[in-house]
């Protein structure tokens, strides 16, 4: 058996193991529309995972992971996956803080952030988009200014569609730190902690009657002046090496979910006689094919971007296809005052699958102009 089979096994053998008890309770709980779902036990969850050892496994040893390979973080994941395991709290901060802070963080700021982090005991989330920017990263109007005294950055500005950020303590924030700088220049990569009085966080309420993005105001919120990644200025390099780690293996995972929710609309479809209609029957058939092209391509290290692209667009029309199966029922809501099923849930939220995490537009746009070579698009 080689060493990745053994991983596999490993992580597999525990997992039955563990998923009992009270934790049986969270198998399918939480993810993207879902993060309501037993926030309290997913949290319990995964600092008993972290307790066992099974928090960061890609990082290295000495930052207290497991120095898993490539091959190992995804057997990691695709076994969290097929063990239907609840949905993970910790994202932010072990897939995409502590990957750029391993890479790019001092010595003190690894040991003071790392720990916390591997034993989730301080969740974050991801200050980027505002509401005057969108997708448009470096359009960035979020100040940070040193204090005269030179000992704590000053941060004044907004944030939205912070995912998580009402249930996090710390918040990385690109914030433009140089006056009268433009776009790339003049940015910095600040960790700020939210639980202050400079700081005021507003759930949004989204289609699924849920909140899991929120607003983040800043008004005078303080920070250590240490408390920046790499240097003053230099924030757009980090911000964007953040934004790789987040495309990273855990997306492989994110499969394993497809395939579930394709398994059970086709079972849907069998049950309620919609496969007996041949367009339903072929764009079920195309789902599949496209899933499995899917996952080849992730395998394969397929670009970021293209990948985003490929599977937003997927899992959208998995939810429109989702509608069309159910028929007149879906819309009509499960219960009052506004109850989804999962169906329901599925084609609302994964509307905004295409726009989080880089808007089609923008996504298209980096392929052409980094992948391809085409001329960039004419900004005003």
């Amino acid at each position: 058996m080689s060493s990745v089979e053994e991983f596999r096994a490993e992580i597999r053998a525990w997992l039955a193991d563990h998923l009992v008890g009270e934790f049986a309770e969270l198998r399918g709980r939480g993810g993207p529309g879902r993060e309501h779902e037993a926030f309290e036990g997913r949290l319990a969850w995964e600092r008993h995972m972290a307790a066992h050892g099974w928090t960061c496994v890609g990082w290295p040893v000495e930052h207290g992971g497991r120095g898993a390979s490539l091959e190992e973080q995804i057997a990691f994941h695709e076994e969290y996956a097929l063990a239907d395991a609840p949905a993970r709290v910790n994202h932010i901060g072990e897939q995409l803080l502590g990957p750029t802070l391993i890479a790019f963080g001092t010595e003190k700021q690894k040991k003071r952030f790392l720990p916390p982090i591997v034993a989730v005991e301080e969740l974050w989330c991801q200050g980027y988009s505002e509401p005057d920017a969108g997708s448009d990263l470096a359009n960035v109007r979020t100040r940070g200014a040193l204090s005269p005294d030179g000992s704590h950055w000053v941060v004044d500005g907004q944030k939205i569609w912070t995912s998580l950020a009402h249930e996090a303590q710390w918040c990385f924030v690109v914030a433009r730190t140089e006056p009268g700088s433009r776009r790339h220049t003049g940015l910095s990569y600040l960790l700020v902690p939210l639980d202050q009085s400079g700081v005021e966080v507003r759930p949004i309420v989204q289609l699924t009657g849920t909140s899991e993005f929120n607003e983040v105001f800043f008004d005078g919120a303080r920070t250590d002046a240490s408390h920046v990644v790499g240097e003053p200025g230099d924030g757009w390099r980090i911000a964007m090496a953040t934004l790789g780690f987040e495309r990273g293996v855990s997306t492989l995972g994110q499969q394993v979910g497809f395939r579930r929710e394709w398994d059970g609309l086709a079972a849907l479809a069998r049950r309620n006689g919609a496969i007996a209609d041949p367009l339903i029957r072929d764009r079920l058939v195309r789902a599949w094919i496209d899933l499995e092209a899917m996952a080849a391509s992730a395998r394969r290290g397929v670009d970021p971007s293209v990948g985003k692209l490929h599977w937003a667009a997927w899992h959208r029309g998995l939810g429109e296809l989702a509608m069309d199966v159910c028929g007149a029922a879906s819309t009509i809501a499960a219960g009052e005052p506004y109850e989804l099923d999962d169906w329901q849930r599925l084609f609302l939220f994964s509307r905004a699958d295409t726009i989080y995490a880089g808007s089609d537009e923008i996504q298209k746009n980096i392929v052409a102009e980094r992948l391809l070579g085409l001329p960039k698009e004419a900004r005003v």
